[in-house]
């Protein structure tokens, strides 16, 4: 129940960002959303793990920094996978996963309040 409660969570955090943000499209609205948080959802869970791994030594580096690229790579990685989603550049995937955190954290504080 909780896991589709964060997914509907993220799904409202997209259609709000994809309003507001310019460079993001989302086609059918809630329900492309929906689909594009279950992508990024399997995509957070297998992708991101590996090239978190693989990329261990430049994160050091620049002291976790460069995690905020592979956040950015899961994004363009789900535009490349969803036809109802489409971002514009690196840099709006970067902005959009950064907001979309930031975003999806206050839903889910405020859902715990409740």
């Amino acid at each position: 129940m909780n896991f589709i409660i964060r997914l509907l969570l993220t799904a409202l955090a997209v259609v709000i960002l994809a309003k507001f943000l310019p460079g993001v499209q989302l086609a059918d609205g809630f329900t492309s959303a929906i689909i594009l948080a279950v992508i990024l959802a399997l995509l957070n869970a297998i992708i991101k793990p590996i090239l978190v791994i693989l990329t261990l030594p430049i994160t050091i580096v620049t002291l976790g920094l460069f995690l905020l690229v592979i956040n950015a790579l899961i994004i363009l990685l789900a535009d490349e996978v969803l036809s109802g989603f489409s971002v514009n550049g690196f840099w709006t995937a970067l902005l959009f996963s950064l907001l979309l955190s930031f975003l999806e954290s206050v839903l889910h504080s405020v859902l715990k309040k409740d």
